[in-house]
This record gives C-alpha cells, sequence and structure tokens, in this order.
C-alpha cells in the first residue's frame, strides 16, 4: 500500500510538472533534425552533438499525441504555453515576450519599454535610445567573458559605455575600459598605496603608461600596487614604456 502510495504520489507530481529548468510549457518539440522529442531546444542542445534550429520546428507531443506546432493541443485543449510564438516557436508562461522582427527571435518585455537600434541591431531599454555608443552588429559574437553567444542567451547581456556587451565582468575585455563607476576603489587604491611605501631604490622610479578609460598617456611614479593616471584618476592603465630612474637617484 506505502509502495503505491509513492508511485501515485510521484505519477501526480510528474503530472503537474511543466517544461523544464528553462521553460515552463506543456509540450514536447519534436526535433526536425533528429526526430526526438525534447522540452525545449536547450535541453535538446545539452544532451546531443548538434543544435536544435527553432524556426523549423513543425510539430509537438502532448502526452502521446504528434501534432502540429499550435498553442493548444488539438486533441485535449491542454494550453501548450500561455505565450506561444509561431515564428520561433517558443512555448512559455507570460513574461510580456514579444518577437522582435529586426532580431529575428523572441524578447522578454514589455515592449513598449523596448526600442531596436538598427545599427546595433539588438533591441535596447528606451532609456539608451539616443544615449548609447552605437556598434555595428554588437550582439552578433560570443560574450568575451563566457564566451556564449549574447544574441540568442537567455541571460540579459550588459550594454557598456564603450559600446561592447558582456554578460558580466567589472572591465570590458574588448577595449579595457571600466564598466562600473570605480571612483570609490580608486579612492581605496589611493590610500593603500599611500599606506604602503616603495623600497628607497624604488622611490624616485617613473613609468609611461597608458589609461585604458581615457585613453591618455601620462608619466607617474612606478607603484607595485598600481600606477594612477594624472588625466582621469584611474588606476585601470597599463604599463607604456620602461621604468626610469631620475638622474639624482642614479
Amino acid at each position: 500500500m506505502a509502495s503505491s502510495a509513492r508511485e501515485d504520489g510521484a505519477r501526480g507530481q510528474a503530472q503537474r510538472r511543466r517544461g523544464c529548468e528553462h521553460y515552463d510549457r506543456g509540450c514536447l518539440l519534436k526535433a526536425p533534425c533528429c526526430d526526438k522529442l525534447y522540452t525545449c531546444r536547450l535541453c535538446h542542445d545539452n544532451s546531443e552533438d548538434h543544435q536544435l534550429d527553432r524556426f523549423k520546428v513543425k510539430e509537438v507531443q502532448c502526452i502521446n499525441k504528434i501534432q502540429r506546432a499550435q498553442q493548444t493541443c488539438e486533441e485535449c485543449s491542454t494550453l501548450f504555453g500561455e505565450y506561444y510564438c509561431s515564428v520561433c516557436h517558443l512555448f512559455d508562461k507570460d513574461k510580456k515576450q514579444y518577437h522582435c522582427e529586426n532580431c529575428g527571435i523572441c524578447r522578454i518585455g514589455p515592449k513598449e519599454d523596448f526600442f531596436h537600434c538598427l545599427k546595433c541591431n539588438l533591441c535596447l531599454a528606451m532609456n539608451l535610445q539616443g544615449k548609447h555608443k552605437c556598434i555595428e552588429n554588437v550582439s552578433r559574437q560570443n560574450c568575451p567573458v563566457c564566451l556564449e553567444d549574447i544574441h540568442t542567451s537567455r541571460i540579459v547581456a550588459r550594454v557598456l559605455p564603450c559600446g561592447h556587451l558582456l554578460h558580466k565582468n567589472y572591465r570590458c575585455p574588448l577595449c579595457m575600459h571600466s564598466v562600473l563607476d570605480m571612483s570609490r576603489h580608486w579612492r581605496q587604491l589611493d590610500d593603500e598605496v599611500a599606506q604602503t611605501p616603495m623600497p628607497s631604490e624604488y622611490q624616485n622610479m617613473t613609468v609611461d603608461i597608458l589609461c585604458n578609460d581615457c585613453n591618455g598617456r601620462s608619466t607617474v611614479q612606478f607603484h607595485i600596487l598600481g600606477m594612477k593616471c594624472n588625466i582621469c584618476e584611474s588606476y585601470n592603465t597599463a604599463q607604456a614604456g620602461r621604468c626610469r630612474i631620475s638622474i639624482d637617484q642614479q
């Protein structure tokens, strides 16, 4: 009896469970590439050695019924997804999604909160309209940090002041510009530098540096903790020449 109750409970839980870790949906996709059934394209791609083309999906399965891709089951009227896109064949709960014709895929909205930048070829928040640096087709590449495709990723990408996109980091790995306001961190570095005097043989040593934030060049005192830009006061700098010791020190 106890074993039967556990089995009934497991079956009931399985019946209540919808979709997968990626999407809430009530059907399986029939992959046109291998004819296998998966809850979503991501589940398919994680298990197979090839990728599922979402646009080529023609059929879905509800329970044991294979049918054409549509929002509700033609046999039992089960709603496969509160949201359904007939282009991407995306089934999911309602997240204010919309299909962007220019992006070619669905985005999480609401639609009125976003605009499509034709040069960047990407949907951006309305507060960035006319206030961002355009880079042509900026999202049609992998994130330089995690190497995941930015354009189709479910992870929101950060739009950097330099115009590049990435999923996470404090400095753009492409142009090396700081992503966040680092002024507080620079002040902490000021205190650490002041409290960490260099040995006497290094105290008059200078070095040419290039600032990654303002692209300016300056000559500053060498310090092991970092060299501060004389122009914008950023420590996001790189050594651009050999260290020199003043004639008096020599």
